[in-house]
């Protein structure tokens, strides 16, 4: 990660911490918080670059290419300390091991820095050592704490580190994002309405259940456009049952239906850039005479109702049953 790409993907924390920097006013400790995924460990590592790199551009940004960069980057550097679970937790004698680490003089240089991945998992003797560690910072020592979990941390340890809130990637974003690595114009805007994670996201594009799962939404949403209820039933006994068969499957499925109607929506308010399925316009195009805004909004409702009835653990056989009526104009949910 790059500071451009920070500040593009990150605008409120990338400022904050390049304000601080430049001014010389970096606090002794962070805790960097926010959803899997959202870069930051990747900010983390930038900032350790940005006060280690041995030849900065423009004074401030790393070079990439300095023995600092590289080996921060393959996590070899002496001054740069990354601390992750051990198993299931972090526990105490990681931490120690730590503070013996920073008991002795920096190697290279007057600074060190380390990170705690995954914080919110440290053991309580570890937790313990840890805010011991940061109740007596030493000079020119800068920590980092990184959790999707916050609410997990003592309050002790929040009130010695400055927070660092990282949000979601909105769609947008990640769709571009997605696009930059690879994912074709087809699949990025469908992946970006499933997961903020770039990593989810990229694991997804590469999966050919996921791949068949989309091609079996689709063809069920023909058999309700085109063919009888009963076509649709034969469907759903079918192929549909052996390929959504758990719940999280069938709940993933439920959203890909979702995404379908809200596409034909977007198409009926002139709002084709946003299209999921960018690859069926020309399709849902066509079967826009079928539909009125309305109509399709009750067919969301009733896909969002569905997704309900599933999480209260109702037969997904029968669930999917009663949607396919209700979806062509039959029986409502019960």
């Amino acid at each position: 990660m790059t500071w451009e790409e920070f500040e593009k993907l990150q605008p409120i924390a990338a400022t904050l911490l390049k304000n601080s920097i430049k001014r010389n006013r970096l606090a002794h400790a962070y805790l960097f918080e926010g959803l899997r995924g959202a870069g930051k460990k990747e900010a983390a590592m930038l900032l350790a670059k940005t006060l280690f790199c041995l030849h900065p551009k423009d004074g401030f940004f790393p070079c990439e290419a300095c023995s600092n960069c590289l080996r921060i980057s393959h996590g070899s550097h002496p001054d740069v300390h990354i601390v992750e679970p051990d198993g299931l937790s972090i526990k105490k004698e990681q931490v120690k091991q730590l503070q013996q680490e920073f008991s002795k003089h920096a190697v290279e240089s007057n600074r060190k820095l380390y990170m705690v991945v995954q914080a919110d998992k440290m053991s309580t003797g570890a937790a313990n050592s840890l805010l011991k560690f940061l109740e007596e910072p030493n000079a020119d020592t800068t920590a980092i704490l990184i959790t999707e979990q916050m609410q997990q941390i003592l309050p002790t340890i929040l009130s010695r580190c400055q927070i660092v809130s990282f949000q979601p990637f909105s769609p947008a974003v990640l769709k571009n994002k997605l696009i930059e690595n690879g994912v074709s114009s087809t699949m990025a805007p469908l992946l970006s309405q499933l997961t903020n994670n770039i990593s989810e996201a990229l694991s997804l594009n590469e999966d050919e259940w996921f791949a068949q799962a989309r091609k079996l939404v689709l063809k069920l949403y023909t058999t309700l456009s085109k063919q009888s209820s009963s076509y649709a039933m034969v469907t759903l006994q079918g192929e549909w049952s052996q390929h959504f068969k758990e719940k999280k499957q069938l709940d993933l499925g439920l959203d890909l239906l979702i995404f379908i109607y809200k596409d034909l929506l977007s198409i009926h308010l002139g709002k084709q850039e946003d299209l999921i399925y960018p690859d069926q316009q020309t399709r849902f195009t066509s079967d826009l005479l079928s539909y009125s805004p309305r109509s399709l909004a009750e067919k969301m409702a009733a896909c969002l109702e569905a997704k309900r009835k599933l999480n209260a653990n109702v037969n997904q056989q029968l669930l999917m049953e009663q949607l396919v009526l209700n979806l062509q104009g039959g029986t409502a949910f019960v």
